[in-house]
């Protein structure tokens, strides 16, 4: 039996990604929307240490983003 990713496995996934030039960012993203629901949580919180680009304009550009593919983005307080 196959068990379905955290929201946790998909943020780490997300992050992965991130590193890899953004590779399958928006099949990531749909898991990470999926752990989203089946957790019962509104918003996914990010690190921002661990983003590509870790400045305003980065981390507003990955909000708009996501938002377009239904998931809210938060950072963690550094």
């Amino acid at each position: 039996m196959v068990s379905e990713p955290t929201v946790a496995d998909a943020t780490n996934r997300i992050y992965e990604s991130l590193q890899a030039d953004n590779a399958d960012i928006d099949v990531h993203i749909a898991t990470l929307r999926a752990a989203l629901t089946r957790a019962g949580l509104k918003e996914a919180v990010f690190d921002p240490a661990r983003l590509v680009q870790n400045n305003r304009s980065g981390r507003k550009l990955m909000q708009a983003y996501f938002r377009q593919r239904g998931v809210t983005v938060k950072f963690a307080a550094s």
